[in-house]
């Protein structure tokens, strides 16, 4: 199957790269591109006549609400401090928010829908069987620094990720079947990719990939891994740092800010044929803390603000003297969730035996009264959860997944059919006359674990069982969950996906290390775990998506039957922009806009 050039979107902005309060979420490392932030004092850079497309240059097309102006500047805001600057070694979001605006993939994934898209390679090929995946470049794209991208670069940096010694989460993602993929440059513009059954993921993990220049690095390569993992660390010389994206990194200090300049060699022109981006500098604040966003916002020094569901109505009712809009925007990509602990090796009996027994599970699942949790945690912003995929992934979300509403009858006649009883004291005993208690941990500190907590505790009460909430320390909370495996039931989040498949080794196959309930079985300990390992098997080889789309229906059918997981609500997310930014776009998580898009509307200060 062929996929033509046009449609492009360029990296694209998100409203935080670390969500919810900083909260930490495990799961497979995603790599989004940075939140953007406008502020009114570095936005004052008059408005700039820019080039148009020259000979050597492409035209490439990118899609826009509105043809945008010149000039002007964005600031952005992220928490963590980066750890590197380096693409091939960088596996945080602190880092790779910050490598978005200047390096770019084969291919990228739609802000909008999830689709995935061309980006430096115009267009791609599948061979029938699934097996081979051709890549074509486009012709002219230069590197900042005025170098040809070509190939060479493509082949470079796959090398890069191969090499013994080097330190790079792309190792693991092109590695299929235990077999890392294989590559050839069949000419000057095109590249393969081999592995041994069909993929069905690879284009997905090729998002992942940002290509590096082999005229900058290959000198570093050649004195080994140790010394490519070293390469552009975060106080290599910006000039250094040479990428393909809309903007080239200017300045960065610690605990200051990151200072990018618009890339005047960029590929990509608006429907008018101007030439990207529209901005002339972006800036990416690093705060201490969340609430300094809002602070930052609240002053006027930013224009862009990720709003929680609960500062929904106070943001909406300061609209106009702040001169922004609160978006109403989609869900997020994944939600907190109720789990129970099924692991031999961290559990005995009689826990053990409740945990593990579905219809103790979906007895309790009934008693999650979710309702409560979208109005009182989320302030009415959210949709309640039913299985694993946000309804926002369009792509793969299963919209006749049946539900399980909050009916404490339903969840008293389902614990009484599975042999437990509630006690004139009004206690819950299991068959052998044991009370049904459990502790259930949550992160300390995190607000949103805190009230859930509460709801559950009191409806489960209800049923006649004890339960005790102990907050923990976060790396106690992990070290729990993936070390000791000393936890009786946890609040939790998974990083969500668009595509399911990718990290599903860890997650969902039962051998996986982050298979929470019970990780690392040597063979699936139930029926309904072995269908699941079979169907990510089957999703990692389907390259249509239609069969694979197909799969995970039916994956998620079997985890809202079972239930190893009890999602909650899925949180919407409202962005706060300044009215100032031009080219909103509102995406998948919290995405607003494309970068090479959004522009400043003047007047612009002299």
């Amino acid at each position: 199957m062929a996929h033509p050039a046009g449609g492009e979107t360029s990296a694209h902005i998100r409203v935080g790269g670390n969500r919810r309060g900083g909260r930490r979420h495990f799961g497979p490392v995603a790599i989004p591109a940075g939140l953007l932030v406008l502020t009114v004092a570095s936005a004052l850079a008059s408005a700039q006549p820019l080039p148009p497309p020259g000979p050597t240059l492409p035209g490439v097309l990118t899609p826009a609400p509105e043809i945008g102006q010149y000039g002007g500047a964005l600031v952005s805001s992220q928490i963590a401090e980066p750890r590197t600057f380096n693409p091939i070694t960088a596996a945080e979001d602190s880092s790779t928010n910050l490598l978005a605006p200047v390096f770019e993939g084969l291919v990228e994934q739609n802000i909008l829908t999830g689709e995935i898209e061309p980006a430096l390679a115009e267009s791609w090929r599948v061979s029938p069987d699934g097996r081979v995946q051709t890549f074509t470049l486009r012709e002219g794209v230069q590197w900042s620094d005025g170098q040809p991208f070509t190939i060479d670069d493509v082949a470079f940096t796959l090398a890069a990720i191969f090499t013994d010694s080097v330190q790079t989460p792309f190792l693991d993602l092109l590695t299929i079947d235990g077999r890392p993929v294989r590559y050839r440059t069949l000419d000057s513009r095109r590249i393969q990719f081999t592995t041994d059954k069909p993929s069905g993921l690879l284009l997905r993990l090729l998002t992942f990939v940002k290509i590096v220049p082999r005229h900058r690095l290959a000198s570093v390569l050649a004195r080994g891994g140790t010394e490519m993992n070293k390469a552009w660390g975060i106080a290599t010389p910006p000039q250094e740092i040479i990428g393909t994206g809309p903007f080239v990194l200017q300045s960065y200090a610690p605990g200051g800010r990151a200072i990018y300049l618009r890339n005047a060699r960029y590929w990509r022109v608006d429907a008018k044929g101007n030439r990207l981006p529209y901005l002339t500098r972006y800036e990416v604040m690093i705060v201490p803390t969340r609430d300094d966003k809002r602070l930052k916002f609240m002053a006027g020094e930013s224009d862009l603000y990720d709003a929680r569901p609960k500062e929904y109505a106070d943001f909406t009712g300061q609209q106009k003297a702040g001169n922004y809009t609160i978006h109403d925007g989609p869900e997020a990509l994944s939600a907190l969730f109720l789990m129970f602990n099924q692991n031999p090796a961290g559990l005995a009996a009689p826990k053990l035996t409740w945990f593990q027994d579905v219809q103790f599970r979906r007895a309790l699942n009934y008693a999650i009264d979710r309702n409560a949790i979208v109005e009182q945690v989320y302030a009415g912003r959210a949709t309640p959860a039913w299985g694993p995929v946000s309804p926002v992934n369009t792509l793969y979300w299963h919209r006749d997944l049946s539900p399980s509403p909050y009916d404490l009858g339903r969840a008293q006649e389902m614990l009484a059919a599975a042999g437990y009883r509630k006690g004139a004291d009004g206690v819950l005993r299991d068959g052998q006359g044991t009370a049904v208690t459990f502790v259930l941990s949550t992160i300390s500190g995190n607000t949103e674990h805190d009230a859930i907590a509460t709801i559950l505790r009191q409806d489960f009460a209800k049923l006649g069982i004890q339960v005790t909430v102990t907050p923990e320390g976060f790396n106690t909370f992990v070290g729990q969950l993936l070390g000791t495996y000393q936890w009786e039931a946890v609040i939790a989040q998974l990083l969500g996906k668009i595509e399911p498949g990718v990290g599903a080794q860890e997650v969902w196959v039962s051998s996986g290390p982050l298979h929470l309930w019970f990780p690392k079985q040597e063979r699936p300990a139930t029926t309904w775990e072995a269908e699941i390992d079979q169907l990510f098997d089957q999703i990692g080889h389907e390259v249509r998506q239609a069969p694979r789309a197909a799969l995970y229906r039916r994956w998620q059918e079997i985890v809202a039957a079972q239930l190893p997981q009890m999602y909650f609500a899925y949180p919407k997310t409202q962005p706060a922009v300044r009215n100032t930014v031009g080219n909103i776009q509102l995406g998948l998580g919290d995405a607003v806009g494309s970068l090479s898009t959004l522009y400043r509307k003047g007047p612009f200060r002299p």
